[in-house]
């Protein structure tokens, strides 16, 4: 693997917390039961999502570096409060960005071995696996962008990766929370 590509999910992880910046502050302006009400997701809500998002992350991470909880269920809820839920969601991009950071055009092109969820063994090259985790984010954002679509008038924030490059600032989190 060349630096481009190092550079390139380095890039990805920084775009993922850029993101979910957006879609969080948006969530977190909702009114609670707007928030918490079901839609047709696959994760049944807004909230549902957004913690299913964190899951998968968290059931990755430590597939990747050994450390974090060990999770089986997709869709557990790891925190009923939107704002615990956000400062784990701010901690976890966090986490993201350095592991992802920590990686050269070697380690993105050696293999790694985890154990699936349902206990069965695989075998994936890291820049397969890296590619999959941001793709899994940017589907589930999209599920969760629809809700905010579905549950207020106001229009969701843009999330488009060019926005970034160009400079548009995410939210500062912390001070919503």
């Amino acid at each position: 693997m060349t630096d481009d590509t190092t550079a390139h999910f380095q890039q990805l992880a920084r775009y993922n917390s850029w993101a979910n910046s957006r879609l969080y502050a948006a969530a977190l302006d909702l009114p609670i039961e707007t928030y918490r009400r079901p839609t047709r997701v696959f994760f049944q809500s807004l909230h549902g999502t957004l913690n299913h998002l964190l899951v998968a992350d968290r059931i990755w991470l430590k597939r990747l570096t050994g450390q974090g909880p060990q999770l089986n269920r997709l869709d557990e809820i790891l925190y009923e409060d939107r704002a615990e839920l956000t400062r784990a969601r701010i901690a976890e991009d966090a986490r993201m960005v350095a592991v992802v950071d920590g990686y050269d055009g070697f380690a993105l092109a050696r293999s790694i071995s985890y154990v699936m969820t349902t206990g069965e063994p695989q075998e994936q090259v890291l820049s397969n696996v890296l590619a999959h985790v941001f793709n899994h984010q940017t589907h589930h954002r999209g599920q969760a962008h629809a809700c905010l679509s579905l549950l207020t008038d106001k229009e969701p924030p843009s999330l488009d990766l060019l926005l970034m490059l160009r400079g548009v600032p995410a939210p500062d989190l912390g001070s919503l929370v």
